[in-house]
C-alpha cells in the first residue's frame, strides 16, 4: 500500500476546493476594483463643484487665536493675520464692531474694522458667534484710514485708540449646529462657518454634526461638495464652511452629480425632507 498517493476522491475534493477559492478571490478582487473605481469617479466629480473661496486645495484659514491672548499679548500678534471666533458685542461706527469672549477673565473688548467692502449685519441672536480673519494692528486711526481709504468716524473709536484692532478681510457668522437646526430660516442664503463633532456618518460625503450645547436641538446634516482628503471619523471635531439650504434629495443629486439608490433616497427623504442641510465647500480639522 502506497501511503504517499491520495485517493481519487480526495484529489477531486482538493481540486474543487482550490477552484472555489480562486473563484471567490477573483470575485472579491472584481468587486473591490469596481468599488475603488466608483470611489475615484465620485471623488473626481465632487471636486469639480468647489465654488467658494475656501476649497480642499485652498490654504486653510489662519490658526484660530484667542481674543483674550490678543488683548493680553498684543505685541505677539501685531502684523500677523489671525482668525477669531467670538461673540460680537456692539457696533462701532457704521462698519465696525467689538468682540470679546473674556469679560470674566479681565479681557477687554477690541474692535474689528470691516474692510471687505460688503456690509455685515450683526447676528440678531446675541449668542451666535462670528468668524473673523484679518491682520492685527494697533488702532492708529489716521494710518488705517490712509491704508484702507476709510473714514472711521473718529468719535466712535476714541475709547479704542492704541489698542489692538483686527482689519477684517473676511467676516461670516459661526453658529453652532443646534443654533442652526433650531431656527434654520435665519441662516439660509449666507456663507457660514460651523464647528462641531461628527456623529452619524452615512457616506464619505454625508454625515451629521452633533449638537452638544443646546438642549432639545437636533443634529445638523452636512453634505460635502468636495470629497475629503482624509477619512472623516465619528467623534472627530471638524470645521465646515459653506451655505445652508432646505434638504431636497433630488436637487442635490442634480446639482452635484451624485446618485443614491432608491432605498437610500427613500430613507433620506423620510429623515431629512425640508430640514436644513449644510452644503460644505470645505472641511478642516
Amino acid at each position: 500500500m502506497n501511503l504517499g498517493n491520495k485517493s481519487p476522491s480526495n484529489v477531486d475534493v482538493s481540486n474543487k476546493s482550490q477552484v472555489n477559492t480562486k473563484a471567490m478571490s477573483s470575485t472579491k478582487d472584481l468587486f473591490e476594483n469596481i468599488w475603488n473605481a466608483k470611489v475615484v469617479i465620485a471623488t473626481a466629480v465632487l471636486a469639480m463643484f468647489v465654488r467658494f473661496g475656501y476649497g480642499t486645495d485652498a490654504a486653510s484659514p489662519p490658526g484660530i487665536a484667542s481674543t483674550y491672548d490678543i488683548t493680553t499679548n498684543t505685541d505677539d500678534y501685531i502684523g500677523k493675520t489671525v482668525t477669531i471666533i467670538s461673540k460680537p458685542f456692539k457696533k462701532v461706527g457704521s462698519s465696525s464692531f467689538t468682540v470679546s469672549d473674556s469679560r470674566f477673565m479681565s479681557g477687554e473688548p477690541f474692535v474689528v474694522v470691516n474692510t471687505t467692502g460688503v456690509p455685515f449685519d450683526l447676528p440678531k441672536n446675541k449668542d451666535v458667534k462670528v468668524q473673523v480673519t484679518g491682520q492685527v494692528r494697533n488702532l492708529d486711526i489716521p494710518q488705517i484710514e490712509r491704508d484702507y481709504n476709510l473714514d472711521l468716524q473718529d468719535e466712535y473709536f476714541k475709547d479704542y485708540v492704541n489698542k489692538p484692532v483686527i482689519i477684517a478681510q473676511n467676516i461670516i457668522q459661526a453658529p453652532t449646529p443646534g443654533q442652526i437646526t433650531s431656527n434654520a430660516k435665519r441662516f439660509y442664503g449666507g456663507t457660514l462657518a460651523v464647528r462641531g463633532e461628527v456623529d452619524n456618518i452615512q457616506s464619505p460625503v454625508l454625515f451629521t454634526m452633533d449638537e452638544n450645547y443646546l438642549l432639545g436641538a437636533q443634529d445638523l446634516l452636512v453634505f460635502l461638495k468636495p470629497a475629503p482628503k482624509e477619512e472623516i471619523r465619528k467623534g472627530q471635531t471638524v470645521m465646515v464652511m459653506g451655505e445652508l439650504r432646505p434638504f431636497n434629495v433630488n436637487e442635490i443629486e442634480q446639482a452635484y452629480n451624485v446618485r443614491w439608490d432608491e432605498r437610500v433616497k427613500a430613507q433620506l427623504e423620510a429623515d431629512y425632507r425640508n430640514k436644513p442641510v449644510f452644503i460644505a465647500s470645505a472641511i478642516y480639522p
